[in-house]
Order: structure tokens, then C-alpha cells, then sequence
């Protein structure tokens, strides 16, 4: 594993996570709580919760989906992988790509808690941590990127297309949304999903083409 962006996002988060399980306080200061943020102006915990996680399996996962899909969005040099477009870094160059990158994830982390933000402003029970909405939002830019890429569900060992995967999981996502009581932040995957494909069609609008032209391809 080369360092990079990638590299130093994933090992600040092991860290800070594996210190927050052995440490109660990291984890109560750094969660988020809209309610917080909104009537005591913690702003901290809007940025701050991408850093910690539930738990060995919850970290686990997340950092795996960013760095399987983020490595081969950061890095992947031009016309070497079937179905797979030049990398940020080879399209834009060291420092672009790379800042590209951090700035994606950043403000998906950022972006994903809108709608969780708004929705429980006013509920002082609400609470949610991890990387989650940042990572969603790194998958997605790269889903659309590379439209053709196979992907598959873990423990599901069927590829399939990425212009068909994601448009399963935002619906799968949705649908469990709407049902609730998973314990799971799914309107935060929603956002930074969004936000993922939002930061691409700025950056590179053409990707949206190339997106439609796979689906009528495919």
C-alpha cells in the first residue's frame, strides 16, 4: 500500500477508531448528535464522526469499500484495466488528483449528514458515527466513473455492473430508509451517494455521458 491520501485517510481513521473503542470520551465527544450541533453549536461532531466507528466490523467494512474502490479511483493508470478509466491522479496529475480525492471524501462526510442533520435537529436521541457517508460518496463518484466495472455484494459473489449496482443499492437504501429501525444512518449513504455523483459531473461532466452511453451499451 503506497502512501497517498487514500493510505493516510484509512490509517487516521484505524486509529482514531481503535483509540475511541478503548476510550468512551473520544467516542461520546466525536459522535454525531444534530441535536448538539444545532442548540450548543458542536460543530465539531459534523466533521469529527467520519473518524470513529461501532465497532471492529463496522470499521472493518468501511475502510475495506474505500480502499478497494478508492485505490482503483485514485490510482489506476489509463488502459491498463478492462473497464476501468485513468485514475484522478493519472487524469489530473499527483497533487490534483490527490486533492480531488480528499476533497471528495471530506465534503461527503460533510454532505451525508444533511439529511440526517434535518431530520433530527430537534431529537435529542439521535446519534450515528463512522465513515459511512464519506466512503458512500467515494463509491459512487467512482461507480460512475467507471461504469463498467464489476462489482458484487459481500458474501454474494456475482459481479455485476457498476451502472447497475448502484442503482440497486440507492434503491435497496431507500427502501430501508423508509422503513427504519435498522439502527442504520441510510439517508447518510443517500447523501454522500449524491454528493459522490454531484463532485464527478462537476470535475468531469462527460462522466455523465459516458454513464448513460454504459447503461445503453450494456
Amino acid at each position: 500500500m503506497s502512501i497517498n491520501v487514500l493510505t493516510i485517510i484509512i490509517l487516521i481513521t484505524v486509529v482514531v477508531s481503535i483509540n475511541a473503542f478503548n476510550n468512551r470520551s473520544i467516542m461520546e465527544r466525536f459522535m454525531f448528535i444534530p441535536y448538539d450541533v444545532k442548540h450548543n453549536g458542536n460543530h465539531l461532531r459534523t466533521f469529527a464522526h467520519v473518524l470513529i466507528h461501532a465497532n471492529w466490523a463496522h470499521l472493518a467494512f468501511n475502510m475495506m469499500a474505500l480502499y478497494f474502490l478508492g485505490n482503483i479511483f485514485l490510482n489506476a493508470p489509463c488502459g491498463v484495466y478492462m473497464g476501468v478509466d485513468c485514475g484522478l491522479t493519472s487524469e489530473y496529475g499527483e497533487v490534483t488528483g490527490q486533492f480531488h480525492f480528499l476533497a471528495l471524501y471530506v465534503l461527503g462526510g460533510l454532505f451525508a449528514t444533511l439529511i440526517p442533520y434535518f431530520r433530527n435537529q430537534d431529537n435529542s436521541a439521535y446519534r450515528s458515527l463512522g465513515a459511512s457517508g464519506a466512503v458512500s460518496a467515494v463509491v459512487f463518484a467512482s461507480i460512475l466513473w467507471n461504469p463498467t466495472v464489476p462489482l458484487n455484494i459481500m458474501f454474494i459473489p456475482i459481479n455485476i455492473p457498476a451502472y447497475i449496482f448502484g442503482p440497486l443499492y440507492l434503491v435497496a437504501e431507500f427502501f430501508m430508509d423508509r422503513r427504519g429501525g435498522t439502527g442504520i444512518a441510510h439517508d447518510a449513504h443517500i447523501g454522500g451517494a449524491l454528493f459522490g455523483i454531484i463532485y464527478v459531473l462537476i470535475i468531469n461532466i462527460d462522466k455523465g455521458k459516458e454513464f448513460f452511453e454504459a447503461i445503453i451499451g450494456g
